[in-house]
Formats: structure tokens, C-alpha cells, sequence
């Protein structure tokens, strides 16, 4: 079992920037954020790939490359969404998941059914 809680969420102006936490019970090698829109369905922004270290391969979707930087800190078993430059189409709940033994997976373009272990998402919203 993986317990996850997110923090971190706010309202924000557009061109702001935001840095989400998901404080993690327990190492889990595919960790990752996703977000859902209201009306939309839930997308894989940033995934990371890693063993009990800090490091990791992160992966991110098209739409937030070059904005968004997900790391972790093992220490504080903590993960992180660094999210900057934001835009309005950027608001919506974000959530913190994980899946345990997912290598190929463990990209932005799987499934949210891939993961086993949800948090309870924390609102951003950007306004213009």
C-alpha cells in the first residue's frame, strides 16, 4: 500500500508559478501527477522513474515541457511538481499517483488506471 497526500494548490494569475508536494508513505518505483479538468478526463502530466534515491527519469507531457519539473526528495519521502509560466488551460484538480513495478509504463501517455495509489488532489487554478 502507498498513502499519498497532496499540498500546495492555489489560484494563481497567468504567468505565475506554483510548486505542488505529495508527501509519500512508502517508496514506489513509478511515481507521477495528473490532472483533470472539469468535463475533461484525467491526463498524465509528469511521470518519474526511480529507485529509493533521488534520482529518477522524469518524462513529460508535450503540453507542460519546458514549464513543469517533477522531482523527489527520498529523505522526506516527498514529491514535487515545480510548475512555472502558467496558463488558464492549466487549471484544474492535480493529483499525485503512484504504481509499484512499472518500468514501460511509466510515461505521461498511460492510462490513470495504470496506477494503484491515488491521492486527493489539491485545486490550481489560473486565472487571465
Amino acid at each position: 500500500q502507498v498513502q499519498l497526500a497532496e499540498s500546495g494548490g492555489g489560484s494563481v494569475q497567468a504567468g505565475g508559478s506554483l510548486k505542488l508536494s505529495c508527501a509519500y508513505s512508502r517508496h514506489a518505483q513509478c511515481m507521477a501527477w495528473f490532472r483533470q479538468a472539469p468535463g475533461k478526463e484525467r491526463e498524465g502530466v509528469a511521470t518519474i522513474l526511480s529507485d529509493s534515491s533521488d534520482n529518477g527519469i522524469p518524462s513529460y507531457a508535450d503540453s507542460v515541457k519546458g514549464r513543469f519539473i517533477i522531482s523527489k526528495d527520498s529523505a522526506k519521502n516527498a514529491l514535487y511538481l515545480q510548475m512555472n509560466t502558467l496558463d488558464p488551460e492549466d487549471t484544474a484538480m492535480y493529483y499525485c499517483a503512484a504504481g509499484l513495478d512499472l518500468i514501460s509504463s511509466c510515461v505521461p501517455g498511460s492510462a490513470w488506471q495504470t496506477f494503484g495509489y491515488w491521492g486527493q488532489g489539491t485545486q490550481v487554478t489560473v486565472s487571465s
